[in-house]
């Protein structure tokens, strides 16, 4: 298993690299080249800046159980067509019976925008949003080996 870094406006790429380095597992961070990172033992993979272009380079990499951390519903859409997992920064994971509702109501809230209609944004990051993200990323990493040592 790799994980992929969806980096572009990730709040969590320090914790999902410690987390990862415990479980001896490789990351991988996809970023355009308007963003930098540098993180010691860590592959990142710059790409022209470009509509999906980070999108387009994880989904060609991404191997089936393969995990990719990523804020965007139509990346994790992609992921779970290839038979990765996906997971948002928040610990939420994308799963079969829950991307459909998040992809249409993605597509309802462009819709209001498109119309004029203005919309609260996501609300500000809090530590403990980040703490749950660890939780859930390390439960999900420890049932994953789990499940491949059995």
């Amino acid at each position: 298993m790799n994980i992929y870094i969806d980096a572009d406006g990730c709040p969590v790429v320090k914790e999902t690299i410690k987390i990862a380095k415990q479980f001896e597992i490789s990351v991988i961070i996809i970023c355009d080249a308007a963003h930098y990172f540098m993180h010691e033992g860590v592959q990142t993979i710059t790409v022209m800046p470009g509509s999906d272009a980070v999108d387009y380079e994880i989904i060609n990499r991404l191997q089936p159980g393969d995990l990719v951390i990523t804020q965007d519903y139509g990346l994790g859409a992609l992921v779970l067509a290839k038979k990765g997992y996906a997971m948002n920064q928040n610990g939420r994971t994308y799963e079969d019976h829950n991307i459909d509702q998040l992809l249409f109501t993605r597509h309802l809230s462009s819709k209001l925008r498109q119309s004029g209609q203005r919309l609260k944004g996501p609300k500000k990051r809090t530590r403990e949003d980040t703490q749950q993200f660890i939780l859930a990323l390390s439960n999900f990493l420890k049932s994953t080996q789990e499940g491949q040592s059995h």
